[in-house]
């Protein structure tokens, strides 16, 4: 393997000082223009590339930004990604991504190496067990801009790019009464986390506004992986009760889908004798033979959003701190579709 070239390699090669190679590789006023090519055009023959790692030390920002997100392989969080780097890309960023698999340590450990590696920004979907703040304040003190993305943590200072969770679970839940539905369970994920309280609230303020009561023995909480066993485990429940629900809200599609799959076993019509709705528009909620309905979250926006949220920070010297709520849409597919 060929020995990298350094500016001291320049340097030797030019007879002048590695200093002044490195001010004419920075454009220094110091450097005459003559001086300035012939260092340019050395460096380019001799293929030299400048040390990012040397450069975010000594400027104290890089131009990478981390994303830390609970998981990658989830439509959702992938396409947020693409978001984010179809938009900051053209703008010479490379984007770090991170995983927490929704477990606080690794959220903090993503955080300080991160910020160790001298990013210009973290983008930041919050994990379940997070509940001590003080890593994101070091961000914040750090002045490194921090953007939450669909999940956020009650911070001052903070942007974030979110959808209407409240409004996501309401006009789900009043779909669903609208199909002639009253026993309507809600499947919803652990409600320390914002996104799944309100998604709850949504879903109680629409029983309300209908006259419905809520009965807390409709409310399954899933676990946080939001699996296909969750939504198999929840109707195993819930059929079991003396008067069982017609029609199942869930806050995640692939607990919706293993809904789906239980009930068919079980001979269930769907959606005659039962509804069910999900959450996050999947690509397989549309492709199945009963497709799903679906509340659509718009990832590949929220990431181009939350990017230019991001570079409008930087703009202004970190005082911008935008935060944007999208509307949410429901997908209306075969599950709910009774009328």
């Amino acid at each position: 393997m060929s020995k990298k070239v350094t500016i001291y390699d320049i340097a030797k090669k030019l007879n002048i000082t590695a200093a002044s190679v490195s001010r004419a590789l920075n454009n220094n006023p110091r450097i005459s223009e003559s001086t300035r090519k012939l260092v340019l055009e050395t460096a380019a023959k001799m293929n030299y590339k400048p040390n990012k790692v040397a450069l975010a030390l000594r400027n104290g920002k890089s131009n990478s930004v981390g994303v830390i997100v609970p998981r990658v392989n989830r439509n959702f969080f992938s396409n947020l990604i693409r978001g984010l780097e179809e938009e900051l890309y053209p703008f010479g960023y490379q984007v770090i991504i991170c995983q927490t698999y929704d477990e606080g340590k690794r959220e903090i450990d993503n955080i300080n190496a991160l910020l160790d590696a001298h990013v210009g920004g973290i983008f930041l979907s919050i994990s379940s067990n997070t509940a001590n703040l003080d890593h994101l304040k070091r961000v914040i003190n750090s002045n490194v801009p921090l953007i939450f993305l669909d999940r956020k943590a009650d911070m001052q200072g903070v942007g974030s790019v979110t959808i209407n969770d409240h409004e996501a679970g309401y006009i789900s839940t009043q779909h669903l009464i609208d199909q002639g539905c009253r026993r309507i369970a809600h499947l919803g994920g652990d409600q320390r986390i914002e996104i799944y309280k309100d998604r709850f609230e949504g879903y109680k303020q629409a029983l309300h506004d209908n006259n419905i009561e809520f009965d807390k023995k409709y409310f399954y909480q899933f676990n946080r992986n939001n699996s296909i066993d969750g939504g198999k485990e929840a109707v195993t429940k819930l059929l079991k009760l003396s008067s069982p629900p017609d029609a199942i809200f869930s806050a995640s599609d692939f607990v919706a889908l293993g809904a789906i799959q239980e009930l068919q076993k079980r001979n269930v019509r769907i959606p005659e004798d039962f509804c069910v709705s999900g959450f996050s528009n999947e690509p397989f909620t549309k492709f199945m033979e009963l497709s799903i309905t679906s509340i659509d979250q718009f990832p590949i926006e929220m990431g181009k959003i939350a990017a230019k949220v991001f570079l409008e920070q930087i703009k202004g010297g970190h005082k911008k701190q935008n935060k944007v709520v999208l509307d949410p849409k429901l997908h209306i597919r075969k599950s709910t579709s009774k009328l």
